[in-house]
């Protein structure tokens, strides 16, 4: 189950937490703090993702399944928002240390960076496979993605003020940081973004769409066509569609069914309406026919 998984990545990044605040402290590296920010707003989110993956799983209820599942995304918005909130205040705390240098102890500095890259390892490891079909386990998997990146460019940087002095590599590495986890957090608010305003999918044209359903036997005309996303992995759609003989509305049902599952849309909704043939200019594809018929929709 996807929200054991999080919960176990949640425990494990709770537990080096403070390890990591106390030894961001005392070594005085802002990359070390950074990333120990940056993992606190990690147990947060994972918190929110596992609430999330959880809500979605009650399904018990039809009634409630959409809105449920849009939880997950919701939670990868908030998520997202709440990576590039620290991604940018990293990089004005860099700023100001670029400015005017802190001593740091670079030993207990890469020790501490070394075991969190440890952790935060193995917290991806528990969730790879899971992020690429789940937009809020991909939110997890980015934050803790950051906190990877967050160890290796402390490591780094330990090296770098343990062999030569240069302080300044601290807050360099910091920025660096920020504008990677940065891209990554304005993807996934794109993406949930575009999910919760109901936008037509990426891969699915809507020209195409109404293209099939036109192209089934006994179909007259199309109109209202919508097409969106659920959650990732699931895609809807809803239309009416005139098949003038009431007769053959079962087998004209099937083959729209099937043309859209052809297309990757998992979830249709067909209104099936009767009305006149449609001729000359009036014909066109969003045109409302005289309607006399009942709304079908297959799950």
């Amino acid at each position: 189950m996807v929200h054991r998984r999080l919960g176990m990545v949640l425990a494990l990044t709770a537990a080096f937490l403070l390890v990591e605040v106390v030894g961001g402290y005392l070594s005085g590296s802002l990359a070390l703090l950074a990333d120990a920010g940056h993992m606190a707003t990690d147990v947060g989110a994972l918190a929110l993702a596992t609430i999330g993956a959880r809500i979605a799983a009650r399904r018990a209820h039809a009634a409630h399944r959409f809105g449920n599942l849009r939880w997950e995304v919701l939670a990868a918005l908030v998520n997202g928002v709440v990576l590039f909130s620290i991604a940018v205040g990293i990089s004005i705390e860099a700023v100001g240390r670029l400015r005017e240098p802190h001593a740091i102890d670079a030993v207990l500095f890469g020790s501490v960076a070394a075991a969190g890259l440890v952790v935060n390892l193995i917290s991806l490891r528990v969730l790879h496979g899971h992020h690429h079909h789940d937009l809020n386990v991909r939110g997890a998997y980015l934050h803790i993605l950051g906190d990877v990146l967050g160890s290796v460019g402390a490591i780094a940087a330990a090296v770098v003020i343990q062999t030569t002095g240069w302080l300044p590599a601290d807050p360099i590495i910091s920025v660096l940081i920020s504008l990677l986890i940065l891209r990554s957090a304005w993807r996934l608010i794109r993406e949930s973004g575009e999910i919760l305003l109901d936008k037509v999918p990426p891969h699915v044209s809507v020209a195409e769409v109404e293209a099939r359903l036109l192209a089934a036997a006994e179909v007259d005309r199309v109109h209202d066509v919508h097409v969106w996303t659920v959650t990732p992995g699931l895609v809807a759609m809803s239309a009416h569609v005139v098949a003038p003989e009431l007769a053959d509305h079962p087998g004209v049902l099937r083959q729209l069914t099937e043309a859209m599952g052809a297309l990757g849309v998992d979830h249709v909704t067909i209104q099936l309406e009767t009305g006149e043939p449609c001729e000359g200019e009036d014909c066109g594809e969003h045109a409302h026919p005289p309607v006399r018929g009942a709304a079908t929709t297959p799950g």
